[in-house]
Formats: structure tokens, sequence, C-alpha cells
């Protein structure tokens, strides 16, 4: 996309100023007090927004975007100035990163609040208790067998004293540092131009996943930061130019492969996937200039590290996570069969924003946010073509592949319109994101500098920038996160992030202190994950092969399938855990179980109270615990075959 030659950014700007030696010195000063007073203005605005949230007011939304604008827009005028010195748009950089992690961290700063968050957290401290890697989780059945965040985690926990949680946000905020400054260097192994790293970087923590989902405590949120570092040693082995560089920055690279594929499933197949687009992008240049002998080496090289990759994953999934394919299969094959039944004008599609409390503005900026990415990567496919045969090769190559990369954005976005395909379109973008930010970032940069020759137009064109940032910044947060998982509120039945009630809480603390750990349960989702993570018990939902939600399903007086009864009596269930609120209201996610539960979802809950209390008069379930809302029942399966007691 450039004229330079090949190699990594040296960090020097084109065309910079030798003033006095005061310059700099000015400059820093001035671009900290700026970034200090809109970061202290910001985090205000940010702290309004959620308490405006939390005491059930309106105007959450313009003040969160606020505070954030606020801090973003300098932010990226100081990052891509051209007068901007490396350790000064490095400083930059970094604090961009710790204010970004700033909503996540004033969300839930004192404990798990996000699904997965539970499953992660409850792993951890799991370690840190039993010191065992690879056990079974109740509540994310596959992250077991993926033990690097939690020990990682458990391990700074037990050297430094901190909490689980505590040690959790030292590696979460770490890792987001991380990803911030990878994407830089990153896009600074194809163009030598600092500026366009910080473009890319910028332009990176616009994706739906970075202000949330990231830096939640997730295996992917750790995974990606590794993976983002193991694809610049992958592009340094490619431009190395000895057989020992190239050796040495391969090794890294699989090192780097083995600690993402033993962190996150998705997160290695990415990896193996990007280098496997590099390595046939490389390919056809390789074909293209059969005397580039150059070329031919780095495409060799480029090969080595996605096979080298490949084999990783494969060993692992194979020898260490067997499951790993059959669970995931479920969610694409089922997207993909909703997809279809939709474009053939049947069901299995869903309507977005549907009851949603977000603002219009937010709603219409999420439709606008893909075009915008699409007019932004168009431009880039022009300017990439039009500097093609003045690009060093393995640049050409490499940008050919992030174009690649970028593109699968697009396709994703309609799976968004399928509820099994919904999850996997928003888990694709954080990675098919950085394809984009790699290659419109030169664009921006392009802009920015024709701009700059004309004065008539280089505040228009820098407005239009910043503009189209915030717009995709607002769009894309819109679309990947509902209300409820980025602003705090009261208690909201059927809602992850608001699961944690203070009778859910008392009943997990009562279970585990009268009955102890590890005890098998029946549970719906939001019970579910209370009581697997601060209860420490391992609660099951159901599913297709075991489906556990058949019991709360049977009416009064009909009799529980046996095949269900066998299971249950066989893996040695103990419990079973009734939240009469679904008999009263629809959970704020359309869940009562799991995703896919052959449950009606119509508007009007999907259970009576004679179906949730029928337990009462069951011989074979003695009650233990009965709340306002919540009841818990022991298992007593020699008791089966007695007549039921009373009438239901």
């Amino acid at each position: 996309m450039t004229a330079t030659t090949a190699g990594p950014a040296t960090g020097r700007l084109p065309g910079r100023r030798t003033g006095s030696a005061r310059r700099p010195w000015i400059e820093a000063a001035g671009c900290a007090l700026t970034l200090a007073a809109a970061a202290a203005a910001g985090a205000a605005a940010l702290v309004t927004a959620y308490r405006r949230a939390e005491w059930g007011e309106s105007g959450q939304f313009a003040w969160f975007w606020a505070g954030m604008l606020i801090f973003t827009v300098p932010a990226a005028f100081w990052a891509v100035r051209r007068t901007s010195g490396t350790h000064l748009r490095l400083a930059v950089l970094v604090g961009y990163a710790f204010f970004t992690y700033l909503p996540k961290l004033l969300r839930n700063p004192t404990g798990p609040l996000y699904h997965d968050e539970y499953a992660h957290w409850g792993q951890s401290h799991d370690i840190v208790l039993d010191g065992l890697l690879f056990q079974q989780n109740a509540i994310v059945r596959v992250i077991g067998d993926y033990p690097g965040l939690h020990a990682t985690v458990a391990s700074l926990a037990t050297l430094t004293g901190l909490t689980v949680w505590q040690a959790a946000l030292l590696v979460l905020v770490l890792a987001h540092v991380l990803v911030v400054l990878g994407v830089a260097v990153l896009a600074g192994q194809l163009w030598p131009d600092p500026r366009i790293g910080a473009a890319a970087a910028i332009v990176y923590s616009l994706n739906s996943s970075f202000l949330f989902f990231d830096t939640q405590l997730g295996y992917e949120s750790l995974a990606i930061a590794v993976l983002i570092w193991a694809l610049v040693a992958g592009l340094r082995a490619i431009r190395a130019t000895t057989a020992g560089a190239r050796a040495r920055w391969v090794a890294l690279l699989l090192v780097l492969a083995v600690a993402i594929t033993a962190t996150h499933h998705l997160t290695a197949l990415w990896l193996t996937g990007i280098l496997s687009l590099l390595a046939l992008a490389c390919t056809a240049g390789s074909i293209r200039s059969r005397s580039d002998r150059g070329l031919a080496v780095a495409t060799r090289v480029a090969w080595a590290s996605a096979s080298g990759s490949a084999v990783v994953v494969a060993v692992w999934m194979t020898v260490v996570s067997p499951r790993t394919g059959t669970y995931l299969e479920p969610y694409l094959g089922r997207a993909l069969d909703q997809f279809s039944g939709l474009a053939g004008g049947g069901s299995g599609g869903r309507t977005l924003f549907s009851q949603s409390i977000a603002p219009w503005w937010e709603q219409k900026a999420a439709f606008v946010a893909p075009g915008c990415a699409l007019l932004f990567m168009t431009g880039a496919v022009i300017l990439w073509w039009r500097r093609r045969h003045h690009a060093e090769p393995v640049t050409r190559a490499a940008s050919t592949a992030m174009l690649l990369l970028g593109a699968m954005y697009f396709p994703a976005t309609l799976l968004i319109l399928t509820p099994s395909g919904a999850e996997g379109a928003r888990r694709s973008w954080a990675f098919s994101y950085l394809g984009i930010a790699v290659v419109v970032a030169p664009l921006i940069i392009a802009l920015l500098d024709r701009a700059r020759r004309r004065i008539a137009t280089s505040v228009p064109v820098g407005v239009a920038l910043l503009a189209s940032c915030a717009l995709m910044l607002v769009g894309n947060n819109a679309a990947g996160m509902n209300p409820s998982y980025r602003f705090p509120g009261p208690p909201v039945f059927g809602s992850d992030t608001r699961a944690a009630t203070p009778e859910v809480l008392a009943a997990a603390a009562w279970l585990r202190e009268t009955q102890g750990r590890e005890a098998r349960l029946v549970a719906d989702r939001y019970s579910g994950l209370i009581l697997g993570s601060y209860g420490e018990q391992e609660p099951t939902t159901g599913s297709a092969t075991f489906p556990a939600y058949d019991l709360y399903r049977a009416q009064p007086g009909e009799p529980i399938p046996a095949a269900l009864l066998h299971q249950l009596r066989s893996w040695r269930f103990e419990f079973l855990v009734v939240d009469r609120r679904m008999a009263e209201q629809v959970p704020d996610i359309k869940i009562y179980f799991e995703t896919n539960e052959p449950i009606p979802h119509d508007g009007k809950p999907a259970f009576t109270r004679a179906q949730l209390t029928k337990f009462d008069h069951l011989p074979w379930l003695i009650k233990m615990y009965d709340g306002p809302h919540i009841a818990i029942y022991r298992f007593d399966f020699d008791s089966l075959g007695r007549p039921a007691r009373g009438s239901v």
C-alpha cells in the first residue's frame, strides 16, 4: 500500500521538524494535560451514566458515549499527529488502552457479572483451592480443557496473595494493553510510518468486542492478545533474512500457538486460519514472481508457521479436548439452517433490537456501522490496488491476507439475523476486525496527508474521520452487547448480568455451608450461574441428550420420562432447584435453560405455577429450602414408585 521498503516500523516520523530541543517536551506536556483532563471528564461522565442507570433515571446512553468520546477524540488526534514522537505516541496508546478498560472495570469492579465470567472465575477459584487443572466446569462444560487463563489467574493470586478476582483484573488489564500495542506493532510490520500503526490500533478498538466482551474474565480476552503478538512473530519470521533468525521467530510463534491453544479453542482456530491466509497470499505472490527468491523463502516459512499451528491445534483437540468439535458444531450448524430458512422466506430469523431500551440513535448507528466499514474497506482496496506494484512483495502478500481477513466481517454480519448464529457472528468480529484495522489505517493516513496539503479540506476531512470513528464506536457496541450487559440496574429475571440477587446468593451460600461443595444439581440458567460459581456446585441446565428441563415441563400428574430419571439417578444428581419466577415472568434474554431449548418463547411465561409446585407432592423429592422464589429439593430416588403426597 506504500512504496516504502520492507521491515518493521522504526518509530521515526517522516518530515518531522527539528526545532528547539524544548519542542518535544512542550508537545508532551500539552498532550499530557489534554488527555489527563479528558480522562477525568470522561471517567466522570461514565460514572454518571452508570449511576443514572442504577437509579432508573434516563440519559445513561448519552452520558456514557459522551464520556467515551471525550477521551477517544483527543487520543486519536495525538496518536496520528505527524509531529508526535515515538515515546509520546506509545504513551497515548497505553493511556487509551487503560481508559478503554474503564467501562468494564466500573461495570463490575468487585466480582463476576457476565455469564462466562461466573464459569471462569469459578474455575480459577477451584484451582486455587484444589491445585488441579483440567477439571470439568458445570457452567461452560468445555473450558476445563483450556486452562491457560485459569492457571495464570490462579498462579498470580497464589503468588501475590490477591483475591482471584483482583488477580484476574491485573491479567485482563495487561492483556487489553497488549492488544492495543500489538495491533500497532502488527501494522508496523507492513508499513514503517508509525502513524499507520497508531491508526490501526484506534480502528481496531471500534469493534464490538473491544470494550466489554474482550475485557471480561473469559479465555478469549487473554488469548486474543497472544494471537496478535503471535502474528507479529509470524511476520518477523517471514521477513527474517537469515535461517537462524527465521528459526527463532518460528519457534516463538509455535510457543505462542501452544499458549493460545491451551487457553481458547476459537482463537487457536483463527490463528491457524490467519496464518494459512498469509501463506496462501505469499504463495500467490511467489507464483507471479518466480524469480523472487526472497518471497519463495518467505512462502516456505509462512507454510511452516501455518502447518505448525495446525498441528498444535489438532493434537490438543484430539488428545486433550476431543469434545471441542461436538461443543462448537451445533452453533454453526443451527445458524446455517436458520439462515437458509430465513433466505427461503421461512422462519428462523430474529428481530434486531426487539424490545430494546437502546435509544433510536444507537439503533440507527448499529445498522449504519457495517456500511461505514464497507465504505472504508472499499477505499482500502482501491488504495491497495493502486499501490500494489510499488509495494515490497511481503508487504503486498501480507496486506492481501489482511484484506481477505477483513472481508470476512461482512458475511458474518448476516448471521446476526439468526438466533444461533448471532453469538458466533459477534465472536468472529474481534478477529475479522483485525484485518479491517490493518488495511484501513493506511487509507486514513493517506486521507489526512492529502487533506494537509490543502488547507481548505484539512479540517473537514479530520472532522469526517472523527465522526466516522464515533459512529462506528457507538454502532458496533450497540450491535454487539445488550444494554443490560453494558449498564447496571435493578434485578431483572432472566438476565445473566442481574442474576446475582440477594435471594439466589443466600440460597447458594446455604447450600454450600450445609451440603458442601461439588454437589450435582439441576437448575435454570440463572440460578445455575450463581450456584455453580459462588455456591461451588455442579449445576446442569439440560441439553438435547440430557433433557433435564423436562422435569419442569411435565404437567402435574404427568409421569416424568423414565429415561430422564435413570440418567439423574445413574449420574448421581442430588438436588433440584426451582425458581418460581419462571411462571411469573419472561426471561430478559428469552432463555430459560439453554440456547436451543424446546420451550416456547411467545412473550408470556412458558410455565404455570402448578408445573413448578408439583414437586412439593412428589415422593422422590424432599424440599430442603424454601424462599420467596427459590426452592431446593433433594432427590430421593429410592422412593420412586410411591404414590404422590396429597393432590396437586
